[in-house]
């Protein structure tokens, strides 16, 4: 990576409006540091994935609105830049009869034998596995290990662990740390799943509504100290949780149908993603 640009993100004045007319993200700006491992938090429909697949290219963002290492990756290219969602563990690919050796060596693992071995190992996969035989915990597995076989610049994250056991979850997001401080890379990470995870962000963007109400370095904010209290929070859960509280108040009851939907368009009526079929 030497004598490339830091792998900054930089997000300015960014609106988007899905096919349909209706505004998922509404004049978001960001700046989010090289090295940086960033929490995205909000309710569901907050705008976190839309903001994520906008970013990793999955949707077209307006010109001159998001910049990936000081470029716009819409105009030269997404080199270095990984998305993993769940939509992943939906694809008819990865639930036939296919062996995990197999998957790997279709993402170059033959190249990067030491880094496969290494995530073959923190994320506890097992050689034998045949995917159509596998829960979607270990699918989830496999898939962060093929994602992550090739060293990325910038590592976008959509509640990805969700599938994961606790221990799983501490081994990969320890691995991901170890990373950002060896070598120049980036992190944005949205998850709902804030147990144990206090130490691990270097950054925190809270979003409601399609709109960023703030963001910044993880000391700017007071993160309770708590050894659990009577409801059992983690200190970055209690910040959170006191955050959600207060968008349910400004915001009030959900009237209509919310955009979070229409996040996934290819995964129309496949198991909650995309528009359902009435």
């Amino acid at each position: 990576m030497t004598g490339q640009p830091p792998p900054t993100i930089t997000v300015s004045n960014l609106t988007f409006t899905f096919p349909d007319s209706t505004t998922g993200l509404t004049d978001i700006s960001l700046d989010v540091p090289a090295g940086s491992r960033t929490l995205l938090i909000g309710a569901n429909g907050a705008g976190k994935t839309t903001l994520l697949r906008l970013l990793s290219g999955k949707r077209m963002a307006p010109g001159g609105t998001v910049f990936i290492a000081g470029i716009d990756p819409f105009a030269t290219g997404l080199a270095g830049v990984t998305y993993l969602g769940l939509e992943w563990v939906l694809n008819p690919i990865v639930r036939t009869d296919i062996a995990v050796p197999e998957l790997l060596r279709s993402v170059g693992g033959d190249h990067y034998p030491e880094r496969r071995d290494e995530l073959i190992k923190i994320l506890d996969v097992d050689m034998t596995w045949h995917m159509h035989a596998v829960s979607d915990g270990e699918r989830r597995r496999v898939q962060l290990c093929m994602g992550l076989l090739r060293p990325w610049t910038v590592l976008l994250l959509d509640e990805i662990t969700v599938d994961l056991d606790l221990l799983s979850r501490h081994n990969f997001l320890s691995f991901l740390k170890r990373e950002t401080e060896s070598r120049a890379c980036t992190i944005v990470y949205a998850t709902h799943i804030l147990d144990n995870l206090a130490a691990w962000p270097t950054h925190l963007v809270h979003m409601s509504l399609g709109t960023v109400k703030k963001w910044g370095a993880i000391d700017s904010f007071n993160v309770p100290e708590t050894k659990g209290g009577a409801e059992g929070n983690s200190r970055l859960g209690q910040l959170v949780l006191q955050w959600l509280r207060e968008d349910l108040e400004e915001r009030g009851p959900r009237k209509g149908q919310g955009n979070e939907g229409k996040t996934y368009p290819d995964l129309e009526g496949k198991g909650g993603y995309g528009l359902e079929s009435k």
